[in-house]
């Protein structure tokens, strides 16, 4: 469950094996879970996820998410050395403990299906995404031919029109809206005039 799995620890911490990962590469969405985490954007929540980790001797991190959970990885980067000082001056791990995990690893990966990080070709879950909607286009594709009307479909993506544009060329849109291009005055008529055609 993410950064509340590390807050939580019990249950939500344990080994994966090769059963863990079998049979879900055919899975849209994580199958790990994922929740935000209020506790997690405080100090004692993440004072709280780093006693979890030296717990278990976990000193590497896979992060994979948006734009809060990798400046979430950052700060908790960042501010590792002082958890663990913080650990052993509450008694809560020995000397010793603190120094076995002096370090933390961290690799980011983005998932976002918005696509719009810098440097990757593809973020994790917009391929999925986008086949998601074009499952949904096609099958309204085909009501809207039988009953001769026009559909509007709304996508995700928040600040990004990225899958948007990409669904709306694969589908032959006639009329497409993304933040990054607001419409102009008088788009009304000249998208009426469009779908008139």
């Amino acid at each position: 469950q993410g950064y509340e799995g590390l807050v939580e620890g019990g249950d939500n911490i344990k080994q994966a094996n090769w059963l863990s990962v079998s049979n879900i590469i055919q899975l849209g969405g994580t199958v790990i879970g994922s929740a935000r985490c209020k506790a997690f954007t405080t100090r004692a929540g993440r004072l709280r996820a780093a006693r979890n980790l030296v717990e278990h001797g976990i000193t590497n991190l896979c992060v994979i998410g948006g734009d809060g959970s990798l400046t979430g990885a950052d700060i908790f980067r960042s501010e590792w050395a002082g958890l663990l000082d913080e650990l052993f001056q509450d008694g809560q791990i020995s000397e010793e403990v603190a120094r076995q995990n002096c370090r933390l690893n961290i690799v980011g990966l983005v998932g976002s299906i918005d696509n719009d990080f810098c440097g990757t070709d593809m973020t994790i879950g917009t391929d999925s995404a986008l086949h998601r909607i074009m499952e949904v286009i096609d099958a309204i594709t085909t009501t809207a031919q039988s009953h001769q009307r026009t559909f509007v479909l709304e996508v995700m993506g928040r600040h990004c029109g990225y899958l948007a544009l990409v669904s709306g060329l694969a589908s032959g849109a006639d009329w497409l809206f993304i933040p990054e291009s607001p419409p102009e005055d008088g788009w009304e008529d000249l998208m009426c005039e469009r779908l008139g055609e």
